[in-house]
């Protein structure tokens, strides 16, 4: 099969199309004829050697697929082949023709590919550190990068439950966050300030999707670092003491899957994609993803 793999860290540049055995399903996991896969911000730290995981090199990348079920290993009766179903890559190998499975669900009919594809490390993450921070019907939350694929999805995942939802983002991104449920406020000097604009009291917890320096901020204003949750300030979470909240090792929220189609079907959730790109092209989506301007996802067109 062809796929997507680095074999020394660095840039885009690094990425290479290759050709690799077809996997196999093994007990509990299904293949899927890969049709989309989703560009998650981790994926470019993983190929850059930000995170280091201890995989020997070469690397495949990408976690979030969609597409055909085409075999199934033992015990699997979940799903059948020929279902269309997304989900997230066993072996951190979603760039690729096929993909194996253990978390996965099927899509909701609403759904196309490429869209089901935005969605599976997102729905985790948010669910992962909204279940953290205990939001419910009630809760005032404030959201430190609430534009991008996992900020848009935890606001639009707060406010179903009934969550007040305040969100920090570029000034162009205001609108997009209030067509999201999110009171927007923007980055930089004052942030703060503006936050206790619209919540005199401060808040009741902050999440830090993109980890730019803030973690001192977000305390203050949530009355307490038990109140914050990090995805992305590992250093700032250690010298604040800070939850940084990692799938790897806090256990996880895959139910999501199979839980958004009812809001999907409902109207209530929208991924948008910002831009798709042909497998080929892998690269510049990567270079796309570092830029920090991205409004949802981008989305790897495979075929």
């Amino acid at each position: 099969m062809k796929a997507v793999q680095f074999s020394r860290y660095g840039g885009p540049e690094v990425l290479e199309i290759v050709d690799l055995p077809d996997p196999h399903p093994g007990p509990g996991q299904v293949r899927v004829a890969v049709h989309a896969a989703g560009i998650s911000g981790t994926d470019p730290k993983l190929r850059s050697g930000e995170l280091n995981f201890g995989h020997p090199l070469p690397q495949t990348t990408g976690a979030d697929v969609a597409g055909v079920v085409d075999e199934i290993g033992d015990g699997v009766t979940d799903v059948k082949v020929g279902d269309r179903v997304f989900g997230v890559s066993d072996t951190q190998a979603g760039a690729a023709q096929f993909a194996l499975l253990t978390y996965r669900a099927i899509i909701p009919p609403a759904l196309g590919f490429v869209d089901a594809a935005a969605l599976p490390v997102a729905l985790e993450t948010a669910t992962r550190s909204l279940d953290q921070l205990h939001v419910k019907a009630g809760t005032t939350l404030f959201i430190n990068g609430a534009s991008g694929g996992i900020g848009s999805t935890v606001v639009q995942l707060a406010a179903a439950r009934g969550a007040r939802v305040i969100g920090c983002a570029s000034a162009g991104n205001a609108g997009y966050l209030a067509l999201l449920g999110a009171e927007p406020v923007t980055y930089g000097e004052g942030m703060a300030d503006r936050v206790r604009a619209l919540a005199p009291d401060g808040v009741d917890a902050a999440l830090d999707v993109v980890g730019n320096g803030v973690l001192h901020d977000l305390i203050d204003l949530a009355g307490g670092s038990t109140n914050v949750v990090t995805l992305a300030d590992f250093a700032g979470s250690k010298e604040y003491g800070v939850h940084f909240s990692n799938g790897f090792t806090d256990g996880n929220a895959f139910h999501s899957l199979n839980d958004i189609g009812t809001l999907i079907e409902a109207g209530r959730f929208w991924m948008p994609v910002d831009k798709t790109f042909p497998l080929e092209e892998i690269a510049q989506a990567h270079r796309a993803s570092e830029t920090g301007r991205i409004r949802g996802r981008l989305v790897l067109i495979v075929s």
